[in-house]
């Protein structure tokens, strides 16, 4: 199993997917680090060879924020938007959707599937003694 930026790379996939594992690289750019390493997108990652792991470290090192930088960025600028009490800050402490989502009936996952209705408010007759 290929090790790159602290992550093992699954050896049965293609690179080009495999290299998606690595959280801040998706579909494109990994395209773009396999075109720019030489390397063809069809092949396992369990046929690539040191040297060919190396490059792809190299311009992964080079050129692109992934795992835990890109991560603290993004907290980073939450945190930001929260402190200067922006609408999108506002949103984010509240646990809110923040990109203008209506919430009367489809924000469940964001507020954690909060369900407010009870049925139809309708009490049980009580049973009789």
């Amino acid at each position: 199993m290929p090790r790159i930026a602290g992550i093992n790379i699954p050896n049965d996939k293609q690179i080009y997917t495999a290299l998606t594992y690595i959280y801040g690289i998706g579909d494109s750019s990994s395209k773009k680090i396999l075109k720019e390493a030489g390397i063809n997108l069809s092949k396992k990652s369990s046929d690539l060879t040191e040297a060919e792991i190396l490059k792809i470290k190299k311009i992964i090192d080079k050129s692109h924020k992934i795992e835990g930088e890109l991560r603290r960025d993004l907290l980073k600028d939450i945190r930001r938007l929260k402190a200067i009490g922006c609408w999108r800050g506002m949103r984010h402490k509240k646990g809110l959707p923040v990109r203008g989502q209506k919430t009367r009936k489809n924000s469940r996952t964001i507020r954690g599937n909060v369900r407010k209705t009870v049925g139809s408010g309708r009490r049980a007759a009580p049973a009789p003694k």
